[in-house]
C-alpha cells in the first residue's frame, strides 16, 4: 500500500472518530430533556393547561411532547393536561372551545395526546367519537365535492375553512395515532389533496400549478386559488418550502406511498437540495421549530439513518438535529424563536414542538 494511500486512510478513521466524539451523548440528550420537562411544570397553569390564551392546541401539543420523550402518563403535569383537554370534550365528538374557529386542529392534536395515554383504553369512547368527528371535517362527497376539486380529501383549521396541508398533515397523524392503516379512506382521501400541493406535474396532479415551478416541493394550499407561505413567482407559481415539504413526505409515507414513488423521489430531492439545520427552506427563521419537528417526524418516517444532501455529503440527521437543540436551548431550559410568527415566540409551544423532535433524536448507545 502506497503512503499516500495509507495516510488517506487514516485520516479518514481520524475524522470518524472525531465526528463520533463530538456527537451528543445520551445524558446530554436526557439532560436536555430533563431541563425543557421542568421548565414546563413551572410553566403549567392551575386548570392544567398551557398558554390557554391560544386555544388548547398549545396544551395538546405540549402534553404529546412530553409523552413522546417518556413523561409517563401517570405524572401529574400529563395527567392536568389531559383533564383540562377533556374538559373540552363536546357532544359532537369534537375537543375544542366553543369559541374555536380551529375546531379540527384543536380535535387533532388532542387525538394525539389521548391516543399516547391510552394505555388502559380510558379514552375508547372518546376517540371513537373525535375519530368521526374530524372524518365528517374532511373536504369530500358530504361536503358536495367530488374528487376531481381542489378541496377534496384536505381539511382546515376548522368546519367548512379552506383546507390546506399542515391541516391535513395533523389529520393523517391523528388517524395514524389510532392505529388506522394507510389503507383508511379517509387517509387515502387525504392522499389526493396533499399530492396536489406538490410542485409536481403528475397524473395525481394536474392543478393550475402543478407544472409551474416543478421542484418537488410542497406549498400549503392548492384549494381556493392556492397559496404558499414562502410566495409566488411571477409565473403564478407557488413557491416550495421547507416544513410543507417534509409534511407532505411524512403524508405520503404514512398514506402507504412506497420510496420509489415519484412523488417521494420528487420529495427527497428537493430536501436533498435544500437541506438546512439553520432555516426553514424558503422561510428562513419562520416556523423554524415547527420545522424541525416535521423534519424529524418526516425522516424517522423515511427510515434511514443517513441522509444525503444534494452536494452528496451524508448527514447522521438525529444526532446533528440535538446537537443543534442542545445549542439552542435557553438557561431557563427552553426555547423560543426570535420570529414569532406562527406563535412561535411562546417558548411553551415551542418546547412541545421541540420534545416532539427530541424524542425523534435519542443517542444509540
Amino acid at each position: 500500500m502506497k503512503p499516500t494511500k495509507l495516510m488517506a486512510i487514516l485520516i479518514l478513521g481520524i475524522t470518524a472518530l472525531s465526528i463520533r466524539a463530538q456527537e451528543p451523548t445520551r445524558a446530554q440528550y436526557q439532560s436536555t430533556v430533563n431541563r425543557c420537562v421542568d421548565f414546563l411544570r413551572q410553566q403549567q397553569a392551575n386548570d392544567g393547561s398551557f398558554s390557554k390564551a391560544a386555544g388548547i392546541g398549545p396544551t395538546g401539543i405540549v402534553a404529546s411532547g412530553l409523552l413522546s420523550v417518556g413523561v409517563p402518563a401517570t405524572d401529574p403535569v400529563i395527567t392536568k393536561a389531559l383533564t383540562y383537554l377533556e374538559t373540552y370534550c363536546q357532544a359532537d365528538g369534537g375537543i375544542y372551545t366553543l369559541e374555536s374557529s380551529h375546531r379540527n386542529y384543536d380535535t387533532c392534536i388532542a387525538m394525539v395526546a389521548f391516543s399516547q395515554a391510552n394505555q388502559d383504553h380510558r379514552y375508547d369512547e372518546r376517540l371513537k367519537k373525535a375519530e368521526a368527528f374530524v372524518k365528517g371535517l374532511q373536504w369530500d362527497e358530504s361536503e358536495d365535492k367530488d374528487p376531481s376539486d381542489s378541496f377534496y380529501g384536505g381539511a382546515g383549521y376548522g368546519s367548512q375553512s379552506r383546507p390546506d396541508l399542515s391541516n391535513t398533515a395533523y389529520l393523517i397523524d391523528a388517524l395514524r395515532s389510532l392505529g388506522n392503516p394507510p389503507d383508511d379512506p379517509a387517509i387515502q382521501k387525504a392522499l389526493i389533496f396533499v399530492s396536489r400541493c406538490q410542485n409536481l406535474e403528475s397524473e395525481h396532479n394536474s392543478t393550475e400549478f402543478a407544472a409551474k415551478i416543478d421542484d418537488g416541493g410542497f406549498y400549503y394550499t392548492v384549494a381556493a386559488g392556492g397559496e404558499s407561505k414562502a410566495g409566488s413567482e411571477l409565473n403564478g407559481g407557488l413557491r416550495s418550502y421547507g416544513s410543507m415539504t417534509y409534511a407532505g413526505l411524512k403524508s405520503m409515507i404514512f398514506a402507504g406511498l412506497e420510496k420509489e414513488d415519484a412523488r417521494v423521489t420528487a420529495a427527497l430531492e428537493f430536501l436533498r437540495d435544500h437541506w438546512s439545520l439553520d432555516e426553514n427552506p424558503g422561510m428562513g427563521e419562520q416556523g423554524l421549530y415547527y420545522y424541525y419537528q416535521t423534519m424529524a417526524r418526516a425522516l424517522d418516517a423515511w427510515g434511514e439513518e443517513e441522509f444525503l444532501d444534494g452536494r452528496g455529503r451524508g448527514h447522521a440527521w438525529r444526532s446533528q438535529l440535538l446537537s443543534k437543540l442542545i445549542k439552542l436551548q435557553q438557561p431557563n431550559g427552553s426555547w423560543v424563536n426570535e420570529t414569532s410568527r406562527w406563535m412561535e415566540g411562546d417558548p411553551n409551544l415551542v418546547c412541545g414542538y421541540v420534545l416532539l423532535t427530541l424524542a425523534r433524536c435519542q443517542p444509540v448507545d
